[in-house]
């Protein structure tokens, strides 16, 4: 992502788990407090998708750039990540160890949490999101992208959750979002001539994250 990444390994529910960090310019130069942490989670592994995706990357880039901590991990045979993709089952396990990781660092466990997922990322992130809410722990935010409501079980999410889909996305078509999100009442932010990866639109989408905040 940029040359201030680091990139280690964590224990897992079934083995390692790559973790990339990135650290507000604030946090790293000066100490300053961070506004809270986040968790961005990558597109469909047998798909190629990575942490290092370009929609993943832009959404820790605007991320880190609001000044949060920010963690992105492999999926289960992704990277250095092991074990064998799960259909999204084990990968919520995976997500909460990295989640119990973040929450361990020094500083970072009474941090406001924001989650951020991409495609296959939102699927995860939707029941991880809602397994924590059982639990009585607090989200600060959600932030969907492409959220992949056609192929798979998209949990319901809080009020507040920003949902940015494009408008021409053949992947997972757009109808299918609208007809996930109007049951919960979410408005869905449409980019006008995006498809599901967001070619040439990244832009876009960091100013819609940005604005959300302000």
């Amino acid at each position: 992502m940029n040359v201030n990444t680091k990139k280690y390994l964590i224990d897992g529910p079934v083995g390692k788990i790559e973790v990339a960090l990135d650290l507000p310019d604030e946090v790293r130069e000066n100490g300053a407090a961070p506004r809270g942490i986040a968790l961005v989670a990558h597109p469909h592994p047998l798909f190629g998708g990575t942490m290092d995706n370009k929609v993943a990357q832009t959404l820790a880039r605007t991320l880190v750039q609001l000044n949060y901590v920010t963690y992105r991990s492999n999926f289960r045979g992704v990277g250095e990540t092991q074990g064998e993709h799960d259909a999204g089952v084990g990968e919520r396990d995976d997500l909460r160890a990295v989640l119990d990781h973040m929450r361990a660092q020094a500083g970072q466990g009474d941090l406001p949490l924001v989650l951020a997922g991409f495609s296959f990322g939102t699927v995860v992130l939707s029941h991880v999101a809602a397994a924590l809410r059982e639990e009585g722990q607090e989200i600060e935010r959600i932030v969907f992208v492409g959220t992949a409501a056609s192929r798979w079980d998209v949990a319901p999410v809080p009020e507040g959750t920003l949902v940015i889909h494009g408008e021409v996305d053949e992947t997972v078509p757009i109808q299918s979002v609208y007809d996930w999100a109007r049951p919960q009442e979410l408005p869905v932010v449409v980019i006008p001539g995006a498809e599901h990866f967001l070619h040439r639109k990244l832009h876009i989408l960091k100013r819609i994250i940005v604005d959300a905040w302000r």
